[in-house]
């Protein structure tokens, strides 16, 4: 034991606690050493007998090493060796805490019976942790296996012996699992009676037509132009156009009695070639601007397909006929034209989001004929089991290009995946972009498409549209002075770009004492409803609003549209003006044009143009304005700024 001592310790290391002083030579006679008797030297309350440089502290024991220091102690009392060997595992982090175990009792055992020391590095904050082991190769051994068996998921004695034996796995084709799928749907639907579609019989008169009498009607009706989307050597030929109601219901005259109760003489141009296609039983794409009679023309024959199916409709556990729209103003306005048709006592419910939801699933539970609805309360009674739609036959999508430009794809995709494959569907849309396209050959079968006039973006050829160019600041006078000036027939719509612009617009006219009212998005739904109401019977004739009317509003008497904010896009411009010019009649938009709109002008010049509308020389400089700056940035980079000067100052001028 002599070699473990040290005659030169070092006089500058501190004891931890003084109680447990260590006696150097330079404390030799401060603490009274006695080089005689060394063991008396070493004191905690009594002297110890043996003659060796230890201490006990808190029952452990701590040796001198070579250099005569002490050795400390781990936590069990096992000393550190400088000649030990250490290696480092590494565990997921979530299984740190069964290796501490509740105040440390685990990792103390794995201690005490590997005999290896064990520090778990506090600083590791990922999925994994690092754990440092201590100790001799075996103790270090044994120690990584006692860890390993604690991180290592083990089944149950009885999970382990009642486990089956898996099989070889085999890899299946992709067309065969499509294929079994196909069938196993096709077996379900068989369950379901089939679908009744056909209910046209031609009349003789219209068998007579020839083929150049026919082109000369489509011609003569806005330029009807009606064919088959996919066109195949197979298809069947399209179905002559009915030129009077007789002709298209000589079968039903319950159905010519509720027209002539509505007033109408004659068919729209779409009515005239969309009837005898929807009552053949073929699937139909209507493109046709706002206000052409699209609602009544796939209506009608939804009424005799509800009438001609199979089931009673007191046995059916859900609608047949379902129509979605992107707005609930156009959801609203597709209910109360069903109403206006009382045909046998078929019944209709219009579900949307912002109504009563606990009263629409009480209509719907006691059984109905037609659901109207907006995709996303559509599929929150549908996924919710309160509407069922595996008795829908006859699917409309109203304003298709509307729902996609909103973002209702998806929904659209869920409910058409539970409805049956073998319904009819109907598509209505005032354009023909890629995703209505998408849709149709998703959808449809065959379809048969009725397009009103070139399928390229077009205004209503029943308006007159007028452009104001004017500074931004010069709006809202030029706007008050119109209103002053309106007749006592007129009834006008306001189109705004922001609630903001519509709220404060209608507190000023307010406060002039003129009767109007405002719609926005987030306007409570009995305020849009009461304001709906109120334009459109003729209570107030000043309606202001936000782009949520340029859709759904079917007011036959607006005399004018005014845009007092540009629209983003020109398929909005076309769709406010639209809200006027309907039913045959003739209607008048004005347009404030300032310079901020002038990346619209080029686009808004080909929709004038089209309609053989005057075109104001500044709206062409604008355009040409800002082709030229669009110009020099794309050659110069985004770090260059500017933009037109153009335009003057001034009072409105109108064209």
């Amino acid at each position: 034991m002599d070699d473990c001592w040290d005659d030169n310790p070092d006089p500058y290391e501190q004891p931890a606690n003084p109680a447990f002083q260590y006696n150097t030579n330079t404390q030799y006679n401060a603490n009274g050493w006695n080089q005689d008797r060394p063991q008396q030297n070493f004191r905690r309350g009594n002297s110890r007998e043996q003659n060796t440089n230890w201490r006990q502290r808190d029952g452990r024991e701590r040796r001198p090493d070579r250099d005569g220091r002490d050795r400390k102690p781990d936590r069990e009392g096992r000393e550190r060796r400088s000649d030990e060997n250490s290696e480092s595992l590494t565990v997921e982090s979530k299984y740190v805490g069964r290796i501490i175990g509740r105040q440390g009792s685990k990792i103390a055992s794995l201690q005490e019976e590997s005999g290896a020391r064990i520090n778990i590095d506090k600083n590791s904050f990922g999925e994994e942790t690092e754990i440092k082991i201590s100790g001799d190769a075996a103790a270090i051994q044994k120690a990584k296996e006692l860890i390993m068996e604690l991180t290592t998921e083990r089944k149950s004695n009885y999970e382990q012996n009642n486990q089956p034996r898996e099989e070889p796995k085999q890899e299946m084709d992709l067309d065969t699992f499509l294929k079994q799928c196909e069938e196993a749907e096709k077996a379900e639907w068989e369950k379901y009676p089939p679908t009744v579609k056909e209910f046209y019989k031609e009349h003789p008169q219209i068998t007579k037509m020839s083929q150049k009498e026919v082109d000369e009607f489509r011609l003569n009706s806005n330029n009807t132009m009606v064919s088959r989307v996919f066109q195949t050597e197979t298809s069947l030929p399209v179905p002559k156009p009915c030129t009077s109601f007789y002709f298209a219901f000589h079968q039903y005259p319950d159905i010519l009695e509720l027209i002539k109760e509505a007033g109408f003489t004659q068919p729209s141009p779409i009515q005239c070639q969309a009837w005898p296609v929807l009552l053949s039983g073929e699937d139909l794409i209507g493109i046709a601007q706002t206000g052409t009679g699209k609602t009544l023309a796939f209506l009608l024959p939804a009424l005799i397909h509800i009438e001609g199916q199979i089931t009673p409709r007191n046995e059916r556990t859900g609608p047949a006929v379902l129509v979605m729209a992107p707005t609930r103003e156009l959801a609203l306005q597709i209910d109360n034209e069903v109403k206006k048709y009382k045909y046998r006592g078929i019944t209709s419910v219009c579900v949307y989001g912002g109504g009563n939801r606990r009263s629409q699933i009480d209509v719907v539970k006691k059984g109905i004929d037609i659901v109207i609805a907006t995709p996303g309360r559509l599929n929150d009674l549908h996924d919710a089991g309160h509407l069922n739609v595996k008795y829908v036959t006859y699917v409309v999508l109203d304003e298709a290009d509307r729902m996609l430009d909103m973002g209702f794809e998806p929904q659209i995709r869920r409910v058409m995946y539970a409805v049956r494959p073998n319904r009819q569907t109907v598509m209505t849309s005032a354009t023909w972009p890629n995703g209505v396209k998408r849709l149709a050959l998703s959808y449809m079968k065959d379809p048969i498409q009725v397009s009103i006039g070139a399928l390229d973006l077009t205004a209503s050829h029943t308006v007159h549209q007028t452009i104001v160019i004017l500074q931004e600041e010069e709006k809202r006078d030029y706007f008050y002075n119109f209103v002053r000036n309106m007749g006592e027939d007129d009834k006008i719509i306001v189109f705004c770009g922001k609630k903001a612009a519509v709220t404060d617009i209608t507190s000023d006219l307010q406060v002039f004492g003129v009767n109007c009212d405002c719609l926005y998005g987030d306007k409570p739904q009995e305020d849009r409803e009461q304001a709906y109401l109120d334009i459109k019977s003729g209570v107030n004739r000043l309606l202001i609003a936000t782009d949520l009317a340029s859709r759904g509003l079917d007011i036959d008497d607006v005399t004018h549209v005014v845009n007092y904010d540009i629209p983003k896009n020109i398929e909005e411009y076309v769709h406010r003006i639209g809200r006027t010019g309907r039913a045959g009649k003739y209607g008048e938009s004005i347009s404030y044009f300032t310079r901020r709109d002038w990346s619209h002008a080029a686009e808004l010049i080909k929709i004038l143009e089209e309609a053989q509308q005057f075109v104001p020389e500044e709206l062409r400089e604008f355009a040409d304005g800002y082709a030229a700056w669009k110009e020099r940035k794309d050659r110069e980079g985004p770090a260059r700024g500017g933009g037109f000067r153009g335009g003057r100052g001034g009072g409105g001028r109108r064209w």
